[in-house]
């Protein structure tokens, strides 16, 4: 098939096409230009706002301090009266006196004078040093509030400290004689601070200038002033170059305009690049499609070449998804098992409690880590083993929508695992009877007594009754001693029998140290074969461990013959196994400890391993099975050299039923 040709390239676009595709465009500039100016302009109509609110205040401001200087100024007139009497001040005049002192009305002091300028009273007094010989401190305003007839004020004069004060003096006649002066002296801060509201405060600092332009008063506070919203006016009363100037301070950003406008240059921009995108994003679109649909092929192809089962399900516990593995492993088809809640088709049905206690736990998370072993039935009714390991499934969104599995077959597993367990059976089996047959002859020997002995009391017994000389109690002490002989032979035997027959491994809650003691009786005879002494040193009261008895004195066995061998080239009189059991925390332990000549370190390292001996008749197996029952116990076997020569191996069982 030939390759198609190359298609075209399109024809360039024409004028009109052209301001089609920049309408959007220009469009979009016209918009964001109009938002600027709109925005412009807003700020523009709040800056009027606060320069008309500013005028307007600072004629509220001017009017009330124009108003309490007129008002202090009668005041005085209607209290000049009564200072002038000439007698002492009532009562009532010194509480007008005290209410025109008051801090909020801005007068510290008042003053009366003579027409001779000569001061007649002061309250508060003034002290003797700062009267200046008995003369007001400014005598020309006096003289010009004399000459004129009214109330004048005076310029502005530091005082104590860094205030500021000026009089107003107010001139009092009757019958067209001048009876005195009446000055009030103002503290230009009190005035400031205490005649101006809060809320004036709050926005604007007011200081009063004097004619070099130096600051001598003022009220702010710790805030950024606003260069562009200041007024200055002058300060009259008083005066003589004095000037008020009032700064607004800068108000909060007005942080809603301004983001508004962002927010639509930003959104502005984004159209923009989303209209020179979204071309490019469509043929990316076709793109990612072709992709999907190929991997998505790529991942079915994946999951039906896989041999372990996969399986969705919802929280609910109903069946979202299998793959082709699940269904060949269970023989139901997909569209069978899509949708059903439990029980499943293929669930055992001989175990349904026991499958819907597993799927609880699964349900509610509570899963192990290491897989949950399951039995299953296969559509044509065959028994199936696997193991499921659970994984919560997290939705696009991120919500818990169910739980996936992974389902593996390990019926094969398993039969070979009961396969080698029963392979390790016959393994110890034949152990125990080769250690038999290594002590047949002196089990032999120890059988010989006995039966030796039973013949013989017998042949006395036959002998007494045929010569006629029968003592009742004679033959009754003799067949006694028969019937120990007896039992002696029959103890041996069951002992034998018992650890070479072959059972299904069965661990009970029995007693140690009795079993240790039944295997002692067991090897006891080899030992006195070798003249080795066999010394026991059981703990008391120890607490019951759940073992298996034939196998646990299989390991005693195997560990004292153990320790006999190793003492062939010991002093006969120095070849002893010491036996001793004791309480280790929740362990129980078994120890056996011989006085032969230790293990060598490159032996140590390989002395557990299976088929490795050190003699030349042995098969290696005996540490390897005795390593394998302790671990089928939860127990461990390990060794240890003895600082006084020869090897100690410890035997260490869990307590109570941990072992079970």
């Amino acid at each position: 098939m030939s390759p198609l040709p190359p298609s075209a390239p399109p024809p360039p676009p024409g004028p009109r096409s052209r301001w089609v595709q920049r309408l959007p465009f220009l469009s979009l500039a016209l918009f964001l230009g109009a938002i600027a100016a709109l925005v412009w302009l807003t700020r523009e109509y709040d800056a009027d706002e606060q320069r008309t609110t500013l005028l307007n205040d600072v004629l509220w401001m001017e009017q009330n301090l124009r108003f309490q200087l007129d008002r202090n100024e009668i005041h005085l007139q209607q209290i000049g009266t009564e200072l002038f009497a000439g007698t002492s001040l009532s009562p009532q005049t010194e509480a007008s006196l005290a209410h025109l002192l008051n801090p909020e009305r801005g007068l510290v002091q008042i003053l009366w004078l003579a027409p001779d300028g000569r001061i007649a009273g002061a309250l508060p007094p003034r002290p003797a040093e700062a009267a200046g010989g008995n003369r007001v401190p400014t005598p020309a305003t006096f003289e010009l509030a004399r000459s004129v007839g009214r109330p004048v004020y005076g310029p502005a004069y530091p005082a104590n400290g860094n205030a500021h004060h000026f009089e107003v003096h107010v001139p009092l006649w009757s019958n067209e004689s001048l009876l005195g002066v009446v000055v009030g002296v103002y503290s230009l801060s009190d005035l400031v601070v205490r005649e101006l509201p809060w809320w004036f405060s709050e926005r604007y600092r007011v200081a009063v200038l004097d004619s070099d332009g130096r600051e001598i008063a003022a009220k702010s506070k710790v805030a950024p002033l606003s260069p562009r919203l200041a007024y200055s006016m002058p300060f009259d009363p008083p005066g003589h170059g004095l000037t008020l100037q009032i700064t607004a301070y800068k108000s909060e950003t007005r942080w809603i305009p301004l983001l508004l406008g962002a927010s639509i240059v930003l959104l502005g921009g984004i159209i923009v690049w989303s209209v020179a995108q979204l071309r490019r994003q469509l043929a990316r679109r076709q793109q990612a499609e072709t992709a999907l649909r190929t991997e998505s092929a790529f991942r079915k192809a994946m999951e039906d070449s896989m041999r372990t089962g996969m399986r969705a399900r919802d929280l609910d516990g109903r069946l979202t998804y299998v793959n082709s593995a699940f269904c060949r492993m269970t023989g139901f088809a997909a569209e069978e098992l899509i949708g059903l809640k439990p029980p499943m088709p293929y669930w055992d049905p001989e175990r349904l409690e026991q499958t819907f206690e597993v799927h609880r736990e699964i349900m509610s998370g509570e899963s192990s880590v290491e897989g949950t072993e399951v039995r299953l039935r296969r559509k044509n009714g065959e028994a199936l083993d696997v193991l499921v390991f659970e994984a919560p499934l997290i939705d696009a969104h991120g919500r818990h929508a169910g739980w996936m599995g992974s389902v593996l077959d390990i019926t094969e597993q398993k039969r070979a695992r009961e396969q080698a367990r029963q392979q390790e059976e016959r393994l110890q089996q034949s152990a125990r009877l080769i250690t038999m047959g290594e002590m047949a002859s002196t089990l032999a020997h120890e059988l010989n007594q006995p039966l030796a002995a039973i013949a013989s009391y017998n042949s006395g017994c036959i002998n007494r009754l045929h010569g006629g000389d029968v003592d009742p109690a004679e033959l009754l002490d003799i067949h006694q001693r028969i019937a120990r002989q007896a039992r002696r032979a029959g103890e041996i035997i069951r002992r034998v029998h018992d650890f070479v027959r072959r059972a299904e491994p069965r661990r009970e809650v029995l007693d140690l140290n009795a079993v240790i003691r039944d295997a002692v009786g067991l090897i006891e005879a080899d030992a006195r074969k070798r003249r080795v002494a066999i010394r026991t040193d059981l703990a008391s009261a120890l607490p019951p461990v759940a073992i298996d008895a034939v196998m646990i004195e299989q390991i005693v066995v195997n560990l004292v013959r153990n320790a006999m061998d190793s003492m062939r080239d010991t002093l006969a009189e120095r070849r002893r196994v010491d036996i001793a059991s004791a309480l280790d925390d929740r362990f129980v332990t078994v120890t056996v400890a011989d006085r032969g000549s230790g293990i060598a370190e490159e032996i140590a390292a390989r002395l557990f391993e299976p088929f490795f001996t050190t003699k030349p008749e042995g098969m290696g197996m005996g540490l390897n099975i005795c390593r394998s029952i302790a671990e089928l116990h939860h127990g461990r076997l390990g060794f240890a050299a003895r600082p006084d020569g020869g090897t100690l191996f410890t035997l260490s069982l869990p307590v109570g039923l941990d072992s079970a």
